[in-house]
């Protein structure tokens, strides 16, 4: 993970990587995306290790893009929710996949999709420009400094 004191590092990339950019991080947020929902089936099929899991469970908690939420008494268990946050991720976890299936092509084709829910169209990340509302390609942006 990055430092935590953004020492020369004034950026909005490095701060949001700095919570989701760790590589389990954005795999259990795809799978929360898919629907899991509790540890033993983020456990199963990620297979990651139970202390790495709930670390990081725990750190998308206290961040707020999960929420814990308490689904059995006796005894006492929890899910992981997304919260209205963590939901939001969700056009970066799809430009990732995008990304993917463009520059690391499988054989099989893409293992996953993402389709709108309303009528099953294939659902894209694109940029659009806040002030004209044009869609821009990528060699079209200039990314700069403004502060």
């Amino acid at each position: 993970m990055l430092r935590h004191t953004y020492e020369g590092q004034d950026c909005n990339l490095a701060r949001s990587l700095e919570v989701i950019g760790e590589r389990w991080t954005l795999l259990i947020i795809r799978s929360a995306l898919l629907g899991t929902t509790r540890f033993d089936r983020f456990l199963e099929t990620l297979d990651i290790a139970r202390n790495v899991l709930a670390a990081r469970l725990g750190r998308l908690v206290e961040h707020g893009i999960m929420e814990k939420v308490p689904y059995q008494d006796k005894p006492v268990r929890h899910e992981y929710r997304l919260t209205p946050t963590g939901r939001d991720l969700t056009r970066a976890v799809i430009a990732l996949m995008q990304w993917g299936d463009r520059h690391l092509p499988q054989e099989l084709g893409p293992p996953r999709r993402a389709d709108h829910i309303g009528c099953d169209g294939a659902v894209h990340v694109e940029l659009r420009c806040a002030s004209c509302g044009r869609t821009v390609h990528d060699e079209e942006v200039d990314v700069r400094r403004i502060r």
